[in-house]
């Protein structure tokens, strides 16, 4: 398995014990197939009991994998005709964010996303995933034009958060950040976010004010970080895990409340086991939001998109 987690460690020991009976079998022509048969049924079980319980923060390791895939991973098996528009017309480009117009079924889509890098080099060229201003302000440009041509607006989520530089503060981080949720509250096409893998804080909701919100089985949406939460409480970053428990930021958790409209099951381990089944699972389930929406006229749109983070924190408590 690659890069595999410490908790799935047990998982891969027992796979490459697996893998060397196989070895040696068709080497010294001595069955072992017995042998390999309860292995294989030891795998089996063992799988599910690391997967059907995933802790909060096993889920958190999984979305932060350095495998997993990329906004422009599922744009290149979702869409069609993907042109990328770069720049925010006042600084420069930020590679941070990706967005441009493609094509789904024969109709114009625009698409935003966070975009991290897979190796060390394109991380330092992506910032991690984190944005500077100038990325908030080429998405709202992307999302401003869609809005004018009556596209509908697709947002891929996966950021630990804005970037807190000194550079980007200076440039208006928070103003970017906030103009942002103002205008993408008032627009008045379809807008559909998928938090594919991390959703930190105020860098995920600057483009995630949607009408549906879906989440990938292994993602996380949360305000800050476990580890962040954690110093902040308990003055102490190791009791991240604690913290993730009580912050309730994986997909099960948040449907359950109503921040999200739906989870997006994953293949058994995380999207970066079979990238091509999780895009096909992402495609289907934009395709019937996209449906669903349609349904709705542009006053709607917007109505619905109000209430919908309207509710967000209201609880109504049984004594």
């Amino acid at each position: 398995m690659p890069g595999e987690l410490p908790f799935e460690r047990p998982l891969v020991e027992l796979q490459n014990k697996i893998n060397e009976l196989r070895s040696f079998t068709s080497e010294k022509d001595i069955d072992f197939s017995e042998e390999i048969k309860r292995l294989e049924e030891k795998a089996v079980r063992l799988s599910e009991e690391i997967y059907g319980h995933l802790t909060p923060m096993q889920r958190l390791q999984i979305a932060r994998h350095p495998q997993r895939p990329t906004t422009l991973d599922y744009v290149q098996r979702i869409f069609q005709s993907f042109i990328e528009v770069h720049g925010d017309r006042q600084y420069g480009d930020d590679a941070a964010i990706v967005t441009g117009i493609c094509m789904l079924d024969g109709q114009p889509i625009t698409v935003i996303g966070h975009q991290k890098g897979k190796d060390t080099k394109e991380n330092i060229r992506r910032n991690f995933g984190m944005p500077h201003p100038e990325g908030y302000r080429k998405a709202l440009r992307a999302m401003q034009q869609a809005n004018k041509f009556g596209r509908p607006i697709i947002c891929f989520i996966d950021t630990p958060g804005a970037y807190p530089g000194i550079a980007a503060e200076e440039r208006g981080q928070s103003e970017a950040i906030a103009r942002n949720l103002r205008e993408m509250a008032g627009f008045e096409v379809p807008i559909i976010c998928i938090i594919i893998g991390e959703g930190g804080s105020g860098g995920a909701l600057a483009i995630s004010v949607g009408n549906h919100i879906y989440m990938l089985e292994n993602a996380v949406y949360s305000t800050i970080s476990p580890e962040g939460a954690a110093a902040i409480i308990w003055k102490d970053a190791s009791q991240a895990q604690r913290a993730a428990e009580a912050m309730k930021i994986t997909a099960p958790d948040l449907h359950q409340m109503g921040i999200i409209e739906g989870v997006i099951a994953e293949p058994r381990g995380g999207a970066h086991l079979n990238l091509d089944e999780q895009a096909a699972a992402i495609k289907e389930t934009i395709q019937a939001a996209l449906e669903d929406l349609k349904k709705q006229n542009a006053d709607e749109l917007v109505e619905s998109r109000y209430q919908k983070f309207k509710k967000i924190g209201n609880f109504t408590y049984k004594k």
